[in-house]
């Protein structure tokens, strides 16, 4: 089992930590819940017919949660590589080490930048898959997107980056399907 550090708790950092947290790995949400969803009315993402952000992030952090994910209510400000992975430190002085690192940090791109990580003027580049230029390190949502954005994109590539590091640890494709018994 993978350790999965996921730096914000919108749409794509909590979608990313569902999928993760709901296939066995272990995975810290670092967020204070300050996401602009708080300001959104959803009337466009499907089977949603209408949702408010607030509304959709109550959903969402207990969908992690109830699954055995955690939740720090703790900004970082400073992330880095290790010999292992990751290592993440917080405003309280705390300190996490992780395989993996997604960066679902909105418009904020300082930790991305802190990372080396090339940016364009849409933003961290990543691929289809949220994987980054460094091993390990993946960027998904807004910071991805920063001149087009949606909150059903953000999921979808939080979900996709989730796929993603369920296969490397797999060492195959891995699919994530349920089906009605």
């Amino acid at each position: 089992m993978a350790d999965v550090l996921i730096i914000g708790d919108g749409p794509a950092g909590l979608s990313a930590a569902l999928f993760l947290t709901k296939n066995g790995q272990n995975v810290t949400v670092f967020g204070q819940d300050g996401t602009p969803m708080h300001k959104a009315m959803l009337y466009n993402y499907l089977g949603i017919p209408e949702i408010t952000g607030s509304e959709f992030q109550r959903v969402g952090r207990a969908q992690v949660q109830n699954l055995g994910g955690k939740i720090e209510d703790v900004e970082v400000t400073n992330a880095e590589k290790t010999d292992g992975g990751f290592a993440v430190t917080t405003a309280d002085g705390g300190r996490r080490e992780g395989k993996y690192l997604i960066l679902a940090t909105g418009t904020n791109t300082k930790l991305a930048e802190d990372l080396s990580l090339a940016k364009e003027n849409k933003g961290i580049v990543a691929d289809g898959d949220g994987r980054t230029s460094v091993e390990g390190l993946f960027a998904v949502g807004w910071n991805t997107r920063l001149i087009r954005t949606q909150a059903i994109i953000s999921a979808g590539q939080g979900a996709a980056t989730a796929l993603e590091i369920l296969s490397l640890e797999a060492g195959e494709d891995f699919h994530d399907f349920d089906v009605v018994e």
